[in-house]
């Protein structure tokens, strides 16, 4: 029977899938490392399927959808159940609602992205992509877990980043997309590029520690750049009026 190129980024997809499947397996056994590693092995096969998408120039309507379920239940389910029961299961409700916000957050973010979704190259997404919030957070989990549980004073933090993930998935605050290294990316976006390249290798050299840190400063790095452009256009909306109650003085 003859493959068709359009499976092949298929494939990819049910293999983000299954990860992420496989991580919520791990967090029922308390294995919390071990689902921490299959969302970021669910992230590499999320990046793979895209970039087959554009190479075998076969993205559709399907893939779209069967993308956006396979990262619901990776970068959504898997990572909020994750966080449930790594600490906040002794929150009782509070904490399944609060762990729930990372799959709730992220349904609604994938949702507005396939609404608004036109063509498949962007340079940039409105709200922090689904994949970075989970693997911020399970980063951060990796950096302090002792054993089967977190370092008491990263603790703390834990719920604070849960929220601060959900929220920025849903806001307007513009992140942009991985480059593609295309001769057009490459001459479009060489600062992204470079930023990329040291990215990873600070990952390497830091034995994997470095990741949390540098989607810290990408995540907040948006942030700032977010609102540094609301004051400038609060500014720029102010100015009319300021001129005209200068020319009535």
């Amino acid at each position: 029977m003859k493959i068709t190129r359009a499976v092949v980024p298929s494939l990819f997809t049910i293999l983000n899938m299954f990860c992420g499947f496989l991580s919520i397996t791990k967090s029922s056994e308390k294995e919390f490392a071990m689902a921490c590693w299959f969302i970021i092995a669910a992230s590499i096969f999320d990046s793979l399927d895209g970039a087959m998408a554009r190479l075998t120039k076969t993205s559709s309507e399907f893939g779209v959808q069967i993308d956006s379920l396979s990262d619901i239940v990776s970068f959504g389910v898997a990572p909020a159940f994750l966080v449930y029961q790594l600490s906040l299961f002794q929150f009782e409700v509070s904490g399944v609602i609060i762990s729930s916000l990372l799959m709730v957050m992220g349904g609604i973010r994938l949702a507005r992205f396939n609404v608004q979704l036109v063509g498949f190259d962007k340079d940039y997404f409105t709200g922090l992509a689904i994949p970075l919030g989970a693997l911020f957070i399970i980063t951060f989990i990796l950096n302090f877990l002792e054993g089967n549980i977190l370092n008491p004073t990263a603790e703390k933090f834990l719920i604070p980043l849960v929220i601060m993930t959900s929220l920025l998935m849903v806001s307007k605050v513009r992140y942009e997309t991985l480059p593609k290294f295309t001769r057009s990316d490459i001459r479009k976006h060489p600062l992204k590029i470079i930023g990329f390249l040291a990215g990873i290798t600070i990952i390497i050299f830091t034995k994997g520690s470095g990741a949390f840190y540098i989607l810290l400063f990408v995540i907040l790095t948006g942030l700032v750049r977010h609102l540094i452009v609301m004051y400038k256009n609060q500014q720029f909306e102010n100015k009319p009026e300021e001129d005209i109650s200068s020319l009535d003085i």
